[in-house]
C-alpha cells in the first residue's frame, strides 16, 4: 500500500498535546504541560538508551541516581495530574497532520502490548522526545562493561574515573576532540582507535605533546570480570591494562515514524529546533537528544523538556512568548 492510500485508524482519545518518548526530556515536558491543565498523552516504547548506566550524574538533587530510579519518581509525580496519561510500552507508528473543527492537528497511530492502548491518539500539538539510537564499536565484549566501567559521557561519568589509566575507543572523526575533553579528568590516555583512520597525524603530534597515547591497531576484544575492564586486547595479542574509559557510538535518531511530515533535519538526522523547541512544522516540538545538536545530559534535556512545554502553552493561546 502507498503512503498517500494510507488510512490512519480513527482516534479514540483526543488531546491537547502527544509526548511521543518517556526519558527526561518527555516527562518533564508532561509534568509542566500536566501543571497547566493541559491534557496530555505520554507514549513510552520503555526502551530507554541509557539502561545500560547504572549511576547518573550532574542531576541537581538526584547525583548518582540510577537511571530507571529516575524515571520511576518522574512517572510517580505525574500521577498527581489526572489529565496526564502514560501508554507503556507503546510506540508511535506514524505522525499525520490533519484539518480538524474541534482543533485537532495531528494523528498518531499507536501499536502496543497493552489492552488499554488506543489504535491512535489526535492531538492539537506534538512533543517529540524520542532520544537516539546507539551503535558501538564493533568489540565483542564492549557491552559486558558499557555502563559499569567504560562510558559514553564524559561529563557525566568521568570524575569516577579520574586520574586513573583510561581507555577512549572510537571510530569517528571527532575521536581527536573527544580525548583533549577526557584528558582533563586523567594524564594516563590512549586512544585507540580501531583500526580507523579518524586522527590525522597534526592530530596525534597535538595529543602526544599532552602525553595522550593513539593506538592505531585493530581491537581483539576487551578483557575484565563482573563488568569491570581490566585491560585492552589487541588484534596482534598485546594487552594494554585500563582501569576503565570510554566508548564514542554512532547515534542515529529514532524518527521513523516521521516519515509523514516534512520536517526540516540537520546533517546528523536530528531535528532542527529553535532554542525554544519549535520545530520547522506549527505544533510539533521537539527536546532532549532527539532535537539538534543531539546527545544531552539528563538534566539538560529534562530542562529541554520543561522549556518546551512553556512554550507550547504560550502557543495554545496565542500568547507571545520572549523564550
Amino acid at each position: 500500500m502507498t503512503e498517500s492510500a494510507y488510512t490512519p485508524p480513527t482516534p479514540s482519545v483526543e488531546v491537547d498535546v502527544v509526548v511521543i518518548g518517556g526519558g527526561p526530556a518527555g516527562l518533564s515536558a508532561a509534568l509542566n504541560l500536566g501543571r497547566a491543565r493541559t491534557s496530555v498523552v505520554v507514549v513510552d516504547a520503555g526502551r530507554p538508551r541509557n539502561a545500560a548506566t547504572l549511576r547518573s550524574h550532574g542531576f541537581l538533587t538526584r547525583d548518582g541516581i540510577p537511571p530507571l530510579e529516575l524515571r520511576k519518581l518522574a512517572r510517580a509525580e505525574l500521577g498527581a495530574y489526572p489529565a496526564v496519561s502514560v501508554y507503556d510500552r507503546a510506540v508511535v507508528t506514524g505522525l499525520l497532520p490533519i484539518d480538524s473543527e474541534n482543533g485537532m492537528r495531528f494523528i498518531a497511530p499507536l501499536q502496543g502490548r497493552a489492552e488499554r492502548t488506543p489504535p491512535a491518539v489526535a492531538a492539537r500539538s506534538v512533543v517529540i522526545a524520542t532520544g537516539l539510537r546507539e551503535t558501538l564499536p564493533r568489540v565483542p565484549s564492549l557491552r559486558a562493561f558499557y555502563g559499569m566501567t567504560i562510558f559514553s559521557c564524559a561529563a557525566c561519568d568521568a570524575w569516577e574515573l579520574q586520574d586513573r589509566r583510561l581507555a577512549l575507543i572510537g571510530e569517528t572523526p571527532d575521536l581527536a576532540a573527544r580525548a583533549r575533553l577526557i584528558a582533563r579528568w586523567t594524564d594516563r590516555l590512549t586512544v585507540f582507535t580501531n583500526g580507523a583512520d579518524v586522527v590525522d597525524t597534526v592530530e596525534e603530534a597535538e595529543l602526544a605533546a599532552s602525553g595522550i597515547v593513539i593506538e592505531r591497531r585493530g581491537i581483539d576484544d576487551l578483557e575484565g570480570d563482573r563488568g569491570v575492564v581490566s585491560a585492552v586486547r589487541l588484534a596482534d595479542g598485546t594487552r594494554i591494562e585500563i582501569d576503565g574509559g570510554f566508548v564514542r557510538p554512532q547515534w542515529s535518531p529514532a524518527l521513523d515514524f516521521l516519515s509523514g511530515l516534512d520536517l526540516a533535519r540537520d546533517a546528523d538526522g536530528t531535528l532542527v529546533v529553535d532554542r525554544s523547541g519549535r520545530t520547522s512544522v506549527p505544533g510539533v516540538y521537539a527536546a532532549g537528544d532527539a532535537a539538534s545538536p543531539g546527545p544531552q545530559q539528563l538534566i539538560v534535556a529534562a530542562g529541554q523538556g520543561a522549556r518546551a512545554a512553556a512554550v507550547l502553552v504560550h502557543d495554545l493561546v496565542g500568547v507571545s512568548t520572549a523564550h
